[in-house]
């Protein structure tokens, strides 16, 4: 019968902890995970005013009941617009913390991000002037650490106009594969993220991580009230009220660069407690 063939993804998938993944062979396919990665970045590697950069990344094995449930959401409040951190207002922040909510509610997903200070020492030690090379190192760093054993990758990323000379998924995924001695990233592909839900869910939570971020270093106030909502609503669902030391879990993984601990506002009375303490 039809429907006898028709097997979950956890029936299909066979654990065999003898098979090592370096030893696996294509005809291994029903001990290979094949999982969607969804990049996107926050703050641009030109600008100069912006001192952060951040890359995250959704990772799950079935995007499909995810996009279909933000779809279905859309379709019955008759909400077409692209969501945007940036572009938060009154009109689309309770959509937005919906496409949070149901991120939150979904099985087996999984968050992973990286966020730097474009002014700290490490910044210009490791990428110097090169802005590409750090956005292609960052995106490779986050896809080591979103890989798991027995998983090949497939990365679609939000488009980005880059230079002539810049091949971002052609060396995503030879560096990837080179390092790792194995087929682990299948592909690249960046596509415009006005297409793709889930490309626009990476905005609204790398957006909030580096507005709590930017809050806490006192490069902004943080005025706008929408801003603040999603932030907090993403904070209550990790169970967090700060996100400038990073924060790990089961499923999310947020990596803040030291550097940035560097501009928080020292305590009250610091200097004059040091001028104690030396005299």
């Amino acid at each position: 019968m039809l429907v006898s063939a028709i097997l979950s993804p956890m029936s299909f998938f066979k654990f065999n902890k003898e098979i090592k993944t370096e030893d696996l062979k294509l005809s291994d396919y029903d001990q290979i995970w094949t999982k969607f990665c969804f990049l996107d970045e926050t703050g641009s590697l030109n600008n100069l005013t912006d001192p952060f950069f951040s890359v995250g990344i959704i990772k799950l094995s079935q995007p499909y009941y995810l996009m279909n449930k933000i779809l279905y959401e859309r379709n019955k409040r008759n909400f077409h617009d692209e969501m945007h951190f940036n572009k938060l207002s009154r009109k689309n922040i309770e959509f937005a913390k919906f496409a949070l909510g149901a991120f939150f509610d979904a099985k087996s997903t999984h968050f992973y991000s990286y966020s730097i200070d474009k002014e700290g020492e490490y910044f210009k030690k490791e990428f110097g002037n090169d802005p590409w090379q750090a956005y292609e190192q960052l995106t490779m760093r986050l896809i080591e650490a979103a890989l798991a054993e027995k998983e090949i990758l497939i990365l679609l990323a939000d488009h980005v106009t880059t230079p002539k000379d810049v091949r971002f998924e052609v060396n995503v995924k030879k560096n990837v594969n080179s390092k790792l001695g194995r087929l682990a990233l299948a592909g690249v592909c960046r596509i415009n993220s006005r297409s793709n839900d889930l490309l626009q869910l990476v905005d609204l939570i790398i957006g909030a991580i580096s507005y709590d971020l930017k809050i806490k270093t006192g490069a902004i106030e943080g005025n706008s009230r929408c801003k603040r909502e999603l932030l907090n609503c993403l904070k209550k669902n990790l169970g967090t009220d700060t996100l400038i030391n990073g924060f790990k879990n089961r499923n999310f993984n947020i990596f803040v660069d030291k550097d940035m601990k560097q501009r928080l506002p020292l305590p009250p009375n610091t200097e004059v407690n040091e001028k104690e303490q030396s005299s």
